[in-house]
Protein backbone atom coordinates (compact mmCIF):
# COMPACT_ATOMS: atom_id res chain seq x y z
CA UNK A 1 0.00 0.00 0.00
CA UNK A 2 1.12 3.51 -0.69
CA UNK A 3 3.16 5.12 2.02
CA UNK A 4 1.47 8.55 2.22
CA UNK A 5 -1.60 7.55 4.20
CA UNK A 6 -0.13 4.58 6.06
CA UNK A 7 -3.38 3.06 7.16
CA UNK A 8 -2.06 -0.24 8.37
CA UNK A 9 -1.30 -1.27 11.79
CA UNK A 10 0.98 -1.34 14.69
CA UNK A 11 3.87 -3.09 16.26
CA UNK A 12 3.89 -6.81 16.74
CA UNK A 13 4.23 -9.82 14.58
CA UNK A 14 1.01 -9.50 12.68
CA UNK A 15 1.40 -9.45 8.93
CA UNK A 16 3.40 -6.83 7.19
CA UNK A 17 1.27 -4.07 5.88
CA UNK A 18 3.28 -0.95 5.81
CA UNK A 19 5.80 1.66 6.80
CA UNK A 20 9.43 2.26 6.09
CA UNK A 21 12.00 -0.48 6.60
CA UNK A 22 14.89 -0.42 9.03
CA UNK A 23 12.77 -0.43 12.19
CA UNK A 24 13.77 -1.99 15.48
CA UNK A 25 12.38 -5.51 15.97
CA UNK A 26 8.77 -5.22 17.11
CA UNK A 27 8.48 -1.57 16.11
CA UNK A 28 6.67 -1.90 12.80
CA UNK A 29 3.71 0.39 13.45
CA UNK A 30 1.92 -0.72 10.28
CA UNK A 31 2.58 -4.42 10.66
CA UNK A 32 5.48 -4.36 8.20
CA UNK A 33 7.72 -6.91 9.86
CA UNK A 34 10.62 -7.86 7.58
CA UNK A 35 10.77 -11.48 8.79
CA UNK A 36 7.17 -12.14 9.73
CA UNK A 37 6.94 -15.55 8.06
CA UNK A 38 9.60 -16.88 10.45
CA UNK A 39 7.32 -16.18 13.41
CA UNK A 40 4.08 -17.21 11.74
CA UNK A 41 4.87 -19.80 9.01
CA UNK A 42 2.49 -19.72 6.03
CA UNK A 43 2.20 -23.50 5.79
CA UNK A 44 0.32 -23.85 9.06
CA UNK A 45 -2.05 -21.05 8.15
CA UNK A 46 -3.09 -22.26 4.70
CA UNK A 47 -3.65 -25.81 5.97
CA UNK A 48 -6.67 -24.50 7.83
CA UNK A 49 -8.39 -23.71 4.52
CA UNK A 50 -10.43 -26.32 2.64
CA UNK A 51 -8.28 -27.71 -0.17
CA UNK A 52 -10.98 -27.45 -2.84
CA UNK A 53 -12.20 -24.01 -1.83
CA UNK A 54 -12.04 -22.35 -5.25
CA UNK A 55 -13.79 -25.25 -6.98
CA UNK A 56 -16.55 -25.16 -4.38
CA UNK A 57 -17.05 -21.42 -4.62
CA UNK A 58 -16.66 -21.07 -8.38
CA UNK A 59 -17.56 -24.43 -9.96
CA UNK A 60 -18.47 -23.06 -13.38
CA UNK A 61 -16.87 -19.63 -13.54
CA UNK A 62 -14.59 -18.79 -16.45
CA UNK A 63 -10.89 -18.78 -15.66
CA UNK A 64 -8.76 -17.10 -14.65
CA UNK A 65 -10.29 -16.24 -11.32
CA UNK A 66 -9.06 -12.93 -9.94
CA UNK A 67 -7.89 -12.53 -6.34
CA UNK A 68 -6.71 -9.59 -4.25
CA UNK A 69 -4.32 -10.11 -1.32
CA UNK A 70 -4.25 -7.02 0.90
CA UNK A 71 -1.17 -6.55 3.07
CA UNK A 72 0.91 -9.23 1.39
CA UNK A 73 4.17 -8.48 3.21
CA UNK A 74 7.08 -10.04 1.29
CA UNK A 75 4.84 -12.55 -0.45
CA UNK A 76 5.49 -15.84 1.36
CA UNK A 77 1.88 -16.28 2.45
CA UNK A 78 0.59 -15.12 -0.94
CA UNK A 79 2.57 -17.87 -2.68
CA UNK A 80 1.52 -20.45 -0.08
CA UNK A 81 -2.14 -19.50 -0.53
CA UNK A 82 -1.75 -19.69 -4.28
CA UNK A 83 -0.19 -23.15 -4.20
CA UNK A 84 -2.71 -24.44 -1.67
CA UNK A 85 -5.79 -23.17 -3.49
CA UNK A 86 -4.61 -24.58 -6.83
CA UNK A 87 -3.25 -27.83 -5.39
CA UNK A 88 0.33 -27.14 -6.47
CA UNK A 89 3.11 -28.99 -4.59
CA UNK A 90 5.69 -27.17 -2.52
CA UNK A 91 8.53 -27.04 -5.02
CA UNK A 92 9.79 -25.08 -7.98
CA UNK A 93 7.25 -24.16 -10.63
CA UNK A 94 7.21 -26.81 -13.37
CA UNK A 95 5.64 -26.41 -16.84
CA UNK A 96 2.61 -28.42 -15.71
CA UNK A 97 2.19 -26.20 -12.65
CA UNK A 98 2.37 -23.09 -14.79
CA UNK A 99 -0.57 -24.34 -16.85
CA UNK A 100 -2.66 -24.89 -13.70
CA UNK A 101 -1.53 -21.52 -12.37
CA UNK A 102 -3.40 -19.80 -15.19
CA UNK A 103 -6.61 -20.63 -13.30
CA UNK A 104 -5.94 -17.83 -10.80
CA UNK A 105 -4.39 -14.39 -11.07
CA UNK A 106 -3.49 -12.67 -7.81
CA UNK A 107 -2.84 -8.99 -7.23
CA UNK A 108 -0.93 -8.62 -3.96
CA UNK A 109 -0.45 -5.21 -2.37
CA UNK A 110 1.43 -3.82 0.60
CA UNK A 111 2.28 -0.35 1.85
CA UNK A 112 5.98 -1.19 2.22
CA UNK A 113 7.90 -0.83 -1.05
CA UNK A 114 10.92 -2.75 0.27
CA UNK A 115 8.76 -5.76 1.08
CA UNK A 116 7.11 -5.62 -2.33
CA UNK A 117 10.51 -5.58 -4.00
CA UNK A 118 11.49 -8.72 -2.07
CA UNK A 119 8.25 -10.40 -3.08
CA UNK A 120 8.80 -9.60 -6.75
CA UNK A 121 12.33 -10.95 -6.69
CA UNK A 122 11.33 -14.25 -5.09
CA UNK A 123 8.04 -15.02 -6.83
CA UNK A 124 7.88 -18.47 -8.49
CA UNK A 125 4.81 -17.40 -10.49
CA UNK A 126 5.60 -13.93 -11.88
CA UNK A 127 3.04 -14.28 -14.68
CA UNK A 128 0.17 -15.01 -12.29
CA UNK A 129 1.08 -13.35 -8.97
CA UNK A 130 1.48 -9.61 -9.32
CA UNK A 131 2.85 -7.34 -6.57
CA UNK A 132 2.33 -3.62 -6.16
CA UNK A 133 3.06 -1.01 -3.52
CA UNK A 134 -0.30 0.41 -2.45
CA UNK A 135 -1.95 2.00 0.58
CA UNK A 136 -5.36 0.38 0.37
CA UNK A 137 -6.85 3.25 2.41
CA UNK A 138 -5.74 5.87 -0.10
CA UNK A 139 -8.86 5.97 -2.26
CA UNK A 140 -7.20 7.66 -5.23
CA UNK A 141 -4.25 5.29 -5.39
CA UNK A 142 -6.51 2.31 -4.73
CA UNK A 143 -8.88 3.15 -7.56
CA UNK A 144 -6.06 3.66 -10.03
CA UNK A 145 -4.07 0.56 -9.13
CA UNK A 146 -6.95 -1.89 -8.86
CA UNK A 147 -8.76 -0.58 -11.93
CA UNK A 148 -5.63 -0.90 -14.02
CA UNK A 149 -5.26 -4.53 -13.00
CA UNK A 150 -8.92 -5.45 -13.43
CA UNK A 151 -9.19 -3.77 -16.83
CA UNK A 152 -6.59 -6.18 -18.21
CA UNK A 153 -9.17 -8.93 -17.74
CA UNK A 154 -12.22 -6.89 -18.70
CA UNK A 155 -13.44 -6.98 -15.11
CA UNK A 156 -14.59 -4.44 -12.54
CA UNK A 157 -14.33 -6.58 -9.37
CA UNK A 158 -12.35 -9.49 -7.96
CA UNK A 159 -13.71 -12.96 -7.33
CA UNK A 160 -12.07 -13.33 -3.93
CA UNK A 161 -10.16 -11.08 -1.54
CA UNK A 162 -7.73 -12.19 1.18
CA UNK A 163 -7.25 -10.07 4.29
CA UNK A 164 -4.69 -11.98 6.33
CA UNK A 165 -3.77 -10.54 9.74
CA UNK A 166 -4.33 -7.01 8.50
CA UNK A 167 -7.45 -5.74 10.27
CA UNK A 168 -5.69 -4.98 13.57
CA UNK A 169 -3.24 -2.62 11.90
CA UNK A 170 -6.04 -0.76 10.15
CA UNK A 171 -8.00 -0.61 13.39
CA UNK A 172 -5.13 0.66 15.55
CA UNK A 173 -4.13 3.39 13.12
CA UNK A 174 -7.55 4.49 11.89
CA UNK A 175 -9.93 3.65 14.68
CA UNK A 176 -13.38 2.10 14.58
CA UNK A 177 -14.54 4.17 11.62
CA UNK A 178 -11.41 3.30 9.68
CA UNK A 179 -11.94 -0.42 10.24
CA UNK A 180 -15.55 -0.26 9.08
CA UNK A 181 -14.50 1.80 6.06
CA UNK A 182 -11.80 -0.75 5.25
CA UNK A 183 -14.14 -3.75 5.42
CA UNK A 184 -16.82 -1.91 3.44
CA UNK A 185 -14.26 -1.08 0.79
CA UNK A 186 -13.09 -4.68 0.47
CA UNK A 187 -16.66 -5.94 0.41
CA UNK A 188 -17.40 -3.71 -2.57
CA UNK A 189 -14.35 -4.99 -4.45
CA UNK A 190 -15.01 -8.74 -4.44
CA UNK A 191 -17.58 -11.48 -4.27
CA UNK A 192 -16.00 -13.42 -1.40
CA UNK A 193 -13.91 -12.01 1.41
CA UNK A 194 -11.61 -14.24 3.44
CA UNK A 195 -10.43 -12.68 6.71
CA UNK A 196 -7.85 -13.89 9.20
CA UNK A 197 -8.44 -11.52 12.15
CA UNK A 198 -6.06 -10.89 15.03
CA UNK A 199 -7.45 -11.61 18.51
CA UNK A 200 -7.75 -8.78 21.02
CA UNK A 201 -4.75 -9.96 23.02
CA UNK A 202 -2.61 -9.08 20.00
CA UNK A 203 -3.87 -5.50 20.09
CA UNK A 204 -2.66 -5.18 23.67
CA UNK A 205 0.66 -6.84 22.86
CA UNK A 206 1.23 -4.53 19.90
CA UNK A 207 0.62 -1.43 22.01
CA UNK A 208 2.81 -2.78 24.81
CA UNK A 209 5.71 -3.43 22.45
CA UNK A 210 5.51 0.07 21.06
CA UNK A 211 5.56 1.60 24.54
CA UNK A 212 8.55 -0.54 25.59
CA UNK A 213 10.49 0.97 22.70
CA UNK A 214 9.69 4.47 23.96
CA UNK A 215 7.36 5.28 21.08
CA UNK A 216 3.99 6.97 21.25
CA UNK A 217 0.96 4.76 21.67
CA UNK A 218 -1.34 4.14 18.72
CA UNK A 219 -3.60 7.11 18.19
CA UNK A 220 -6.82 5.14 18.54
CA UNK A 221 -5.97 2.22 20.83
CA UNK A 222 -7.45 3.63 24.04
CA UNK A 223 -10.59 4.94 22.36
CA UNK A 224 -11.64 1.85 20.41
CA UNK A 225 -15.26 0.91 21.06
CA UNK A 226 -15.01 -2.19 18.88
CA UNK A 227 -13.05 -4.72 20.93
CA UNK A 228 -13.14 -8.26 22.25
CA UNK A 229 -13.64 -11.25 19.93
CA UNK A 230 -12.84 -9.71 16.56
CA UNK A 231 -13.62 -12.89 14.63
CA UNK A 232 -17.19 -12.82 15.92
CA UNK A 233 -17.64 -9.08 15.54
CA UNK A 234 -16.31 -8.84 12.00
CA UNK A 235 -19.59 -9.65 10.23
CA UNK A 236 -21.39 -6.97 12.25
CA UNK A 237 -18.99 -4.15 11.47
CA UNK A 238 -20.28 -3.26 8.03
CA UNK A 239 -23.74 -1.71 7.66
CA UNK A 240 -26.59 -3.70 6.13
CA UNK A 241 -25.23 -7.09 7.12
CA UNK A 242 -27.16 -10.20 6.28
CA UNK A 243 -26.59 -13.93 6.47
CA UNK A 244 -26.76 -16.42 3.60
CA UNK A 245 -26.43 -20.16 3.54
CA UNK A 246 -24.80 -22.45 1.02
CA UNK A 247 -25.18 -26.20 0.75
CA UNK A 248 -21.45 -26.57 1.33
CA UNK A 249 -20.35 -23.65 3.47
CA UNK A 250 -21.89 -21.03 5.73
CA UNK A 251 -21.29 -17.50 4.61
CA UNK A 252 -21.64 -14.39 6.75
CA UNK A 253 -22.23 -11.31 4.64
CA UNK A 254 -19.98 -8.33 5.28
CA UNK A 255 -21.99 -5.92 3.21
CA UNK A 256 -22.41 -5.05 -0.45
CA UNK A 257 -21.91 -8.21 -2.49
CA UNK A 258 -19.05 -9.76 -0.53
CA UNK A 259 -19.21 -12.30 2.24
CA UNK A 260 -16.85 -13.48 4.95
CA UNK A 261 -16.54 -17.07 3.86
CA UNK A 262 -14.05 -18.45 6.35
CA UNK A 263 -12.64 -17.26 9.66
CA UNK A 264 -9.80 -19.09 11.21
CA UNK A 265 -6.58 -19.02 13.11
CA UNK A 266 -5.00 -16.65 15.56
CA UNK A 267 -2.43 -14.30 14.12
CA UNK A 268 0.00 -12.08 15.95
Amino acid sequence: MAAPMRHEGAAAPGRVVGAPGGLEPGAAPYGNFPNYSRFHPPEGRVRLLPSGLLRRLFPARARPLLGLDVGCNSGELSVALYRHLLGLPENEASPDQLVVAKDLNLLCCDIDAALIERAQQCSPFPASIHYTTLDIMDSGARESSLSNFLSRFGRSTFDICFCMSVTMWIHLNHGDNGLVEFLSCLASLCEYLLIEPQPWKCYRAAARRLRKLGRNDFDHFRSLAISGDMAEKGPMLVPQCSTRRSSRLTFHAVGHSAQILYRYGNAF
